[in-house]
């Protein structure tokens, strides 16, 4: 009898599903809602779950074929997480395996292809994780944007923010950062921006949604903007430095993911400089395959 496994990636606002044959070949892929408990109450979790299950049961040709499942979710660190978690997948009759990991761990896997090794991620938010050969792990970062997250979207955001107010007090000089971010949204002076930034309704997302504005400043030479990814470049550099050096991966594979420094070259160019000068023989890659694939290669390895 054919079996199945699956991989979840639970971000903030959708879920990718990977599921994969007793081979490893993917058979099918699709999205649904979020899972995460840090922004969705308990009933839209257990709807999208019993989407989730219900095409996974019509994809295997049941639910009894589909032998391991591993999620990748954000906040299971808080045990009462992982417990609401399985209770709601169990309330969608699914009884074979169940892994519930951190996201960082089925991000990494899909990244080397494997359980061990460091990735650094740099999108809205920022984390590095690395899992050495004796099994041993370190994170650094990913403590959320009211303390930490630097370098990532929603830092680079606020700091574009900053010097938009900074250079209309004359406190920086002339920067075409004021002029982009008044553009991107929609505004003309200081004060609709200040409320823009202290309405309730303005989210970390959307100040990260700024974080491009960044790369067109760059190009155009713009002295604040350069020092913005430079700075952003010595944070993320921060964080990889204490997770290779405790898991003693200094020449390791850092696989580098998020758009901060997949989209933006001024960043990611300094940044492995940066990379360079510190582990002279560490290796830099982008991810080989998402954090859904990763969560379904997790799952894969406990079934075989």
């Amino acid at each position: 009898m054919k079996k199945f496994a699956v991989g979840l990636d639970g971000g903030g606002t959708k879920t990718a599903v990977t599921i994969v044959d007793e081979s490893g070949n993917v058979v099918h892929s699709f999205t649904s809602g979020a899972i995460n408990y840090n922004g969705q109450d308990e009933a839209s979790v257990g709807a999208s779950l019993e989407e989730i299950f219900r095409t996974i049961a019509s994809v295997c040709g049941g639910l009894m074929h589909c032998a391991q499942v591993c999620i990748g979710a954000a906040g299971v660190s808080n045990p009462t997480v992982k417990t609401r978690l399985e209770s709601s997948v169990r309330a969608c009759g699914y009884e074979g395996g169940l892994l519930i990991t951190g996201d960082q761990d089925t991000a990494l896997c899909g990244a080397h292809n494997a359980e061990l090794g460091i990735i650094l991620i740099a999108g809205t938010g920022s984390i590095c994780y690395g899992k050495n050969e004796r099994g041993d792990t370190h994170r650094a970062g990913g403590y959320g944007y009211l303390i930490d997250d630097e370098g990532s979207g929603y830092s680079i955001g606020r700091d574009l923010l900053a010097a938009l107010v900074r250079a209309h007090d004359g406190r920086l000089s002339e920067t075409v950062i004021a002029s982009m971010v008044y553009e991107q949204l929609g505004m003309t002076s200081i004060q609709q921006v200040i409320g823009f930034v202290y309405d309730k309704q303005t989210n970390k997302k959307d100040i990260a949604a700024l974080a491009p504005i960044l790369s067109k400043a760059c190009e155009l030479g713009d002295k604040a903007a350069l020092a913005i990814a430079e700075n952003s470049a010595h944070s993320l550099l921060e964080l990889v430095v204490p997770v290779a050096e405790k898991l003693a991966m200094q020449d390791g594979i850092l696989a580098i993911a998020g758009s901060v420094l997949l989209k933006n070259n001024f960043i990611q160019k300094a940044f492995i400089e940066g990379l360079k000068g510190r582990f002279p023989a560490m290796t830099c890659i982008t991810p080989k395959r998402d954090a859904a694939s990763g969560a379904a290669q997790m799952a894969l390895n406990r079934l075989q």
